[in-house]
C-alpha cells in the first residue's frame, strides 16, 4: 500500500507539469493581456501601458515567461497580481481559500447526510412514496443548474422570507467563539446547498443503484437465511460494498466542489477563491488564473489518491502491493 502511495506521488509530478502546460498555454493563446481594456482611455498615454507590459515581462517569448512562472510556483511564488497592485498570488489565494474550503467541505457534508440515507431508504422500500419522491427530485437536482436555483434561493429565502444572508461570510466583524462559527454557517447554508445540488441528487441515484444491486446477491440471502437481522445484513455487508462508487465519486468531487464553487460564489458574492477566479479572467490577470487553476488540478488528482486509498479500506479485497 505504502509503495503505491509514492508511485501515485511520483506520477503527480510528470502530470502536474503537462497541467502547468496546459494552463499557461490556454490563458495566454486568449486574445488580450492585463493593459488592453486600459487603452481606451484617452487621458493616459499607451506608452505607459507599454512601459507596463515590458516590465511585467509579457513582450519576452513564450518560453522565457513559461520557464520563469514554473521556477517561481516551484518556490511557492507565484508572482505579483496584475490587477491588485503590491500584493502576491499567493497571499490573495491564501486570504481566499479558507472561505472555499469551509464552503467544499460544507456542502460534501450536507449532500452525504442527505443522500445516503434516502438513497438507503428508497433501495429498501423501492416504489413507495419517498422512493418516488427522491426520484423526482433527482431529476431537478440534475437538470437545474446550480447559478438558476441560487438565484431563486436568494430571493424566497432570503429576500422573500428573511432567513438567510444573500452574500458575504459573517454579519459582522466583532463576532467570536461560537457566535462566529453559527454566524459563518448561517451565511453558508444557500450556497452550500446550492454547490450540493447536482452531487446530492447523483450520490441519491448512485446509491439507490448499488444497494439494489447489492441486496439481490447470494451472499446477502445467505446472511439472511442464517438469521442475521436486517441491520447487521444493511451495515456489515450491503453498505460496505454499496459505498465504493460512492467512494469514487467523492474522489472526483474534491476537486469539483471547487471548480463549481466559482459559479456559485459569483452568485451570492461569496469571498472564495471562485469570485477572485472570476474578477481575474474579467481583468486578464494572467498569474492569479494560472495559480488557481493550477490549484484545482491538484486538487483533482488528490481526490483520485485519496479515493485509491479509501477503496482498500472499504473493501479488504483490493490490494495494490
Amino acid at each position: 500500500m505504502y509503495k503505491y502511495i509514492v508511485r501515485r506521488l511520483l506520477i503527480f509530478i510528470p502530470m502536474l507539469f503537462a497541467l502547468t502546460v496546459i494552463v499557461f498555454g490556454l490563458v495566454r493563446a486568449a486574445p488580450g493581456d492585463p493593459f488592453s481594456g486600459r487603452l481606451l482611455d484617452p487621458d493616459i498615454d499607451p506608452k505607459i501601458f507599454e512601459q507596463q507590459r515590458e516590465a511585467a515581462g509579457l513582450n519576452d517569448p513564450l518560453p522565457v515567461q513559461y520557464f520563469r512562472w514554473v521556477s517561481g510556483a516551484l518556490q511557492g511564488d507565484f508572482g505579483e497580481s496584475f490587477v491588485y497592485r503590491g500584493r502576491e498570488v499567493s497571499d490573495l489565494i491564501a486570504d481566499r481559500i479558507e472561505n472555499t474550503l469551509y464552503l467544499g467541505m460544507f456542502s460534501l457534508f450536507i449532500t452525504l447526510i442527505v443522500s445516503i440515507p434516502i438513497g438507503i431508504y428508497s433501495a429498501r422500500k423501492p416504489y413507495s412514496l419517498l422512493d418516488y419522491g427522491a426520484t423526482t427530485f433527482g431529476f431537478l437536482g440534475l437538470a437545474i443548474p446550480n447559478f438558476f436555483f441560487g438565484l431563486v434561493a436568494i430571493y424566497f429565502f432570503s429576500i422573500h422570507l428573511g432567513w438567510f444572508p444573500s452574500q458575504g461570510t459573517v454579519s459582522s466583524s466583532g463576532l467570536e467563539g461560537i457566535e462566529l462559527f453559527l454566524d459563518k454557517l448561517h451565511h453558508l447554508f444557500l450556497p452550500g446547498i446550492t454547490l450540493g445540488l447536482a452531487s446530492t441528487a447523483a450520490y441519491m441515484r448512485y446509491m439507490r443503484s448499488e444497494v439494489l444491486d447489492v441486496l439481490g446477491k447470494d451472499f446477502i440471502r445467505t446472511a439472511k437465511a442464517k438469521g442475521m437481522t436486517d441491520r447487521n445484513v444493511l451495515y456489515k455487508h450491503t453498505l460496505r460494498n454499496a459505498l465504493i462508487p460512492i467512494i469514487t465519486l467523492m474522489g472526483f468531487e474534491i476537486g469539483l466542489l471547487l471548480s463549481g464553487a466559482v459559479i456559485t460564489e459569483g452568485v451570492f458574492q461569496y469571498p472564495g477563491l471562485g469570485t477572485l477566479f472570476l474578477t481575474s479572467i474579467g481583468n486578464r490577470d494572467y498569474p492569479v488564473i494560472m495559480a488557481i487553476n493550477l490549484l484545482l488540478g491538484f486538487f483533482i488528482l488528490l481526490g483520485n489518491l485519496l479515493a485509491d486509498i479509501f477503496y482498500s479500506i472499504v473493501d479488504p479485497r483490493i490490494r495494490y502491493d
